[in-house]
C-alpha cells in the first residue's frame, strides 16, 4: 500500500528555492508513476510535474518549465521537486500522488499525500 508524506515547504522571497520531498512509508512507490500537484486557493488542482517509475521520462506543466525539476530515489522511495526562480504565482499546496502511469489529470490518481504549504512573498 503506498503512504505519501510530503515535507519541505515554507514561505520563500520571490526568486528564492525550496525542494519538496515525498516519501513513501509503504516503501512501494519505486513501482508507481509519481506526480506533483498544487491548489491555490479558489483554483482547481493543477500538474506541476511527474516522473516514471526508472525516472528515464518525466513531464511539466509549462508554467514551471526551467524552474523546477523533478527527481526520485527509488532506494530511498523518495520523489523530489526542486523548485527554483520562485515566482508569487507558485505560492498553493503542493501535493504529490502516484498511479501506475502517466495522467496529468488529478482525478485519475489513486494515492496522495497530506499536502505542503508552499507560500512564495513579493
Amino acid at each position: 500500500q503506498v503512504q505519501l508524506v510530503e515535507s519541505g515547504g515554507g514561505l520563500v522571497q520571490a526568486g528564492g528555492s525550496l525542494r519538496l520531498s515525498c516519501a513513501d512509508s509503504g516503501r512501494t512507490l519505486s513501482s508507481y508513476f509519481v506526480a506533483w500537484f498544487r491548489q491555490a486557493p479558489g483554483k482547481e488542482r493543477e500538474f506541476v510535474q511527474g516522473i516514471s517509475w526508472s525516472g528515464s521520462s518525466t513531464y511539466y506543466a509549462d508554467s514551471v518549465k526551467g524552474r523546477f525539476t523533478i527527481s526520485r530515489d527509488n532506494a530511498k522511495n523518495t520523489v523530489y521537486l526542486q523548485m527554483n526562480s520562485l515566482k508569487p504565482e507558485d505560492t498553493a499546496v503542493y501535493y504529490c500522488a502516484a498511479r501506475r502511469t502517466y495522467n496529468d489529470n488529478f482525478k485519475a490518481y489513486d494515492y496522495w499525500g497530506q499536502g505542503t504549504q508552499v507560500t512564495v512573498s513579493s
